[in-house]
């Protein structure tokens, strides 16, 4: 298993967010590796099975999704910056997403 995982939900129509470009990458912008969720907007798969301990950026690109639903969105890129202290541990990144508003959570 990946040693970060994320899922998005589109917390404004109550389903996964499918087909959504994600990027990990170094907080200096390095790409370790990109991919797109699937049809439940999870991504089981990105990236490495371990890490180094350090800061790291997920960035979804959402602007599309939000296009093919036809729906303006203020956000058209989210970026989340965490970091891995511990490197034994799993990190899931989830983001819930709305046209105007998002938010994000350490997960299990």
């Amino acid at each position: 298993m990946s040693h970060v995982t994320t899922h998005i939900l589109d917390a404004a129509l109550g389903r996964p967010a499918a087909d959504v470009a994600i990027v990990l990458e170094t907080s200096s912008g390095e790409r370790i590796v990109s991919a797109r969720t699937d049809a439940d907007g999870r991504v089981k798969d990105l990236g490495p099975d371990r890490l180094e301990a350090g800061d790291y950026r997920l960035r979804f690109e959402v602007a599309e999704y939000f296009a093919r639903t036809g729906t303006d969105t203020f956000y058209p890129v989210v970026t989340i910056d965490f970091t891995i202290a511990d490197v034994e541990q799993h990190y899931h990144v989830p983001l819930l997403i709305s046209p105007f508003a998002f938010s994000t959570y350490r997960g299990s």
